[in-house]
């Protein structure tokens, strides 16, 4: 009996997913290298490539086309109309972010490619929910492991938009290679195996999300309300440890290869902040940035690093400039220095929520 699936491709769609996750610290660097060459023609690099790729596959799929021309060129319709549709609503203005955004489309749709030639052989619905599944993990993974280098972030957000890549990525291979006749229901080896997937899944978002966007409110009566990663005793005690290992060792340099400091991330995003609201003229809210980071983040503000050689402690005159200024009344200063968000979800409650939707897809698939 066929095990329904191809061992050659889903080893060549595993090997290619793996490649793609663990280059993540490479790209980001060969991007530097790029811009730094090419300067304002990165962008249009970027366009070109993307537009020649998208442009020759799907060349490529209607020269295949010979017959359901109908619902095949539908298809491949809707994969450029709503990779079309969010290229249009996301877009930031900025050529490179769009670009680099788009470049997203052409790397998660040839992993569904991989995946689905590889559940090719399948006679069921697992060749539509296979791929799928198995993509978003490895966008999951992705995005996880960025997180976790300096200069990237991986957040929920390009998580989703991985995830419309990989649809469209699957509209492009019924599109380009359609079953036929094509089923929607599971057989029962395909609903165990779905079933196992849909829990990996999952399971790898909800560490991933865990990691990157549940944290904690931080209420302070002067410097105001901020969000972090860590508790109030977990950040005393971080800066404590941050001061007496940077007295000897500042980090004067960084690696895309070395483990990001995130208490380090965190304070230069307040720094970041307040420089901002300063320079727009926002002296109140400079104050209460400048008021986080010196209660919370000192370490950040005093040590010489690769930022700055001199630290980022604001002069006397400086503060005490930003201190003579009258607020405007009462009011409580609620910080959205990071760069992504974090929720303050209590972390059981969001573990049995995820256990829940598991034993619901566990029970509609294994009854």
């Amino acid at each position: 009996m066929s095990p329904g699936y191809s061992r050659g491709w889903l080893l060549t769609a595993a090997v290619s997913a793996a490649a793609l996750v663990l280059s993540a610290p490479f790209i980001g660097q060969l991007r530097t290298v790029l811009r730094d060459t090419l300067g304002e023609r990165f962008p249009l690099l970027m366009a070109v490539v993307v537009a020649a790729a998208a442009t020759g596959a799907v060349g490529f799929a209607l020269r295949r086309i010979r017959e359901d021309h109908s619902v095949r060129y539908a298809a491949l319709g809707l994969a450029l109309l709503i990779a079309g549709g969010y290229a249009a609503a996301a877009r930031t203005g900025n050529a490179e972010v769009d670009a680099v955004e788009l470049f997203h489309f052409i790397q998660y749709g040839l992993v569904t490619f991989l995946f689905y030639k590889a559940w090719r052989p399948s006679d069921d619905a697992s060749v539509l929910v296979m791929p799928v599944l198995a993509a978003f993990i490895v966008g999951v993974c992705e995005e996880w492991l960025q997180w976790f280098i300096p200069a990237r972030i991986g957040e929920v957000r390009d998580v989703l938009l991985n995830l419309i890549a990989i649809g469209c990525g699957l509209l492009f291979c019924l599109g380009l290679d359609a079953p036929k006749p094509l089923s929607f229901s599971l057989n029962r080896r395909s609903r165990g195996r779905v079933a196992w997937l849909a829990s990996s899944a999952i399971l790898v978002f909800g560490l991933f999300f865990d990691t990157v966007h549940l944290g904690y409110d931080i209420a302070d009566r002067e410097a105001g309300v901020f969000r972090s990663r860590y508790t109030v005793e977990q950040l005393s005690a971080l800066a404590a440890q941050r001061a007496s290992e940077w007295d000897q060792n500042p980090p004067l340099t960084w690696s895309r290869l070395s483990r990001e400091d995130q208490y380090f991330s965190e304070g230069v995003a307040h720094i970041q902040q307040r420089n901002r609201r300063w320079a727009e003229g926002n002296i109140l809210a400079a104050r209460h940035e400048n008021l986080i980071l010196e209660k919370y983040y000192a370490p950040v503000l005093d040590t010489p690093s690769y930022l700055s050689p001199t630290g980022h402690r604001w002069p006397a005159e400086q503060r005490a400039h930003a201190e003579s200024r009258p607020g405007p009344g009462f009011m409580i200063y609620d910080s959205d220095a990071l760069p992504y968000p974090v929720l303050t979800w209590p972390p059981w409650l969001f573990w049995l929520g995820l256990a829940g939707v598991t034993a619901v897809v566990i029970r509609l698939l294994l009854p």
